[in-house]
């Protein structure tokens, strides 16, 4: 059974959850960018191992399709955010690198993302420690 305070819990996390995220979509709109257009920077950005991805791993990483993810790539191609390059290992794959102008604004995006993110933390903590500990999904009680 799910505990009352479980699901207050749960309740917290999701309505927290959600403000993050139209903070997010507000901090890319404020940058001049659309919140899809700052997840693909963010996505090359942070890509694990290099500073490149291909149209299938950044559409793997939006959840988007091929399709949808070449179109969007297009569009931050003709805004100068990003370049295209066949690979020299591959001649069948083609890079997706960013540019020094979206290398500069997603770390100004990341930047406010950091700060709210550690606002959040710290109310998360207050929220949840006076009842942290006998938070257990599988053995709360209802209420």
């Amino acid at each position: 059974m799910i505990s009352k305070k479980q699901y207050a819990t749960l309740s917290e996390f999701r309505f927290r959850l959600s403000q993050f995220l139209r903070f997010s979509e507000a901090a890319a709109l404020d940058a001049g960018i659309s919140p899809l257009q700052y997840l693909l920077l963010l996505h090359l950005r942070g890509f694990q191992g290099r500073e490149w991805a291909t149209v299938g791993e950044l559409a793997a990483r939006l959840d988007a399709s091929h399709q949808g993810t070449v179109a969007l790539v297009k569009r931050c191609e003709a805004n100068g955010l990003v370049t295209k390059r066949r690979s020299t290992t591959d001649a069948r794959q083609v890079e997706i690198h960013l540019t020094p102008q979206a290398h500069a604004l997603v770390k100004r995006i990341a930047s406010r993302h950091l700060r709210e993110l550690k606002r959040l933390d710290e109310l998360f903590r207050g929220v949840d420690a006076a009842y942290l500990d006998r938070l257990n999904l599988g053995q709360g009680h209802s209420s």
